[in-house]
């Protein structure tokens, strides 16, 4: 007969792909995610003798789950990119401007590889990218801490109004109040639109990826210019300054980021189910070491936008080390 460990492990596992992406939506960050569904897992074994089996596995833990994420977040000042600070950069040419080490809280990359779910399950793969997209991820994080649960709980994961409020231990009325006011702030953080994203597995994706590494390996901002919209925007945690418009973008990066050819390594990748590449760059000594991981948010018609995180302590989350075998 099994125990109840066993029993529990059995019932609860299956869901934890889904709820380390519940707790990155709420939380903007993969590292903290994973703390948030590890204390999930821990209360949720806690309280396992008294469950049985009122609510559905799911509705239990992703109450639990919630409620773990409201808590730790209720200290916290939200996780930004540089575009969330101010407008982008329009002053004298000058390298970019590191923000201080605890001014500001920054957003994280998701590896693709920690929620991927069943590839047999195309649609589920579609919705799970969507959800994750990092334009979306940095607007959530400007709504209250419940407005974004409920505005998470109904229309990223379909919890009925009723099963969100009995999740939040509130009305069913104030649910949907806060679904409403969730939406219209939603609504006035989003960016003009700037055309669909591709799939990370759509060849053309792949291609302007091919092309942005290819770029800085070889340090050729001619090819940079090919890869990217006119209307492109450039920024790069920690840094306050971003760019906005090609030209600006490709002037920041060959004068003060390219270098000579060899200083870049990058390895492809996916992350928030948009291409991306894992980077290393050149020490004195000449070897390839973490820099951290590049974001790109490619069309139809090029790269809309680029987000270096640069942050080598990333680089592990991707499964890679902290210096490659030169």
């Amino acid at each position: 007969m099994a125990s109840d460990q066993e029993r529990f492990t059995a019932e609860a596992e299956g869901f934890r792909r889904e709820l380390l992406a519940h707790c990155y939506r709420m939380a903007g960050s993969a590292h903290d995610a994973e703390d948030l569904v590890q204390e999930t897992y821990l209360r949720a074994w806690r309280s396992y003798a008294g469950f049985e089996g009122r609510a559905s596995m799911r509705s239990w833990l992703y109450k639990i789950a919630t409620n773990v994420c409201l808590k730790a977040l209720q200290p916290r000042s939200i996780r930004l990119l540089p575009s969330g600070l101010a407008g982008p950069y329009d002053g004298p040419d000058r390298p970019p401007h590191p923000a201080a080490a605890d001014e500001v809280a920054w957003l994280e990359p998701l590896p693709d590889a920690w929620i991927a779910p069943p590839a047999d399950d195309p649609a589920a793969v579609v919705v799970e990218r969507e959800s994750l997209r990092l334009a979306l991820i940095a607007s959530l994080q400007h709504l209250p801490a419940r407005q974004r649960a409920i505005l998470i709980l109904r229309e990223v994961l379909a919890f009925s109004a009723a099963e969100t409020a009995e999740i939040l231990d509130t009305t069913t009325a104030a649910v949907k109040s806060g679904l409403q006011r969730a939406r219209a702030r939603l609504d006035e953080l989003r960016p003009e639109s700037s055309g669909e994203l591709l799939e990370p597995t759509d060849h053309r994706a792949r291609a302007l990826l091919d092309a942005y590494i290819a770029a800085f390996e070889r340090s050729d901002a001619g090819l940079l210019e090919q890869v990217l919209r006119k209307d492109a925007t450039l920024e790069a945690t920690p840094f306050r300054d971003w760019q906005a418009g090609r030209a600006s973008c490709v002037h920041m990066l060959g004068t003060y980021v390219l270098g000579t050819p060899g200083d870049w390594q990058m390895i492809a990748t996916t992350a928030n189910g948009q291409p991306a590449a894992v980077v290393y760059r050149r020490d004195a000594e000449g070897a390839p070491r973490a820099d951290g991981v590049v974001v790109l948010s490619p069309t139809a018609t090029g790269v809309s936008r680029v987000i270096k995180f640069h942050d080598p302590a990333l680089v592990a989350a991707f499964g890679l080390p902290d210096v490659r075998g030169h």
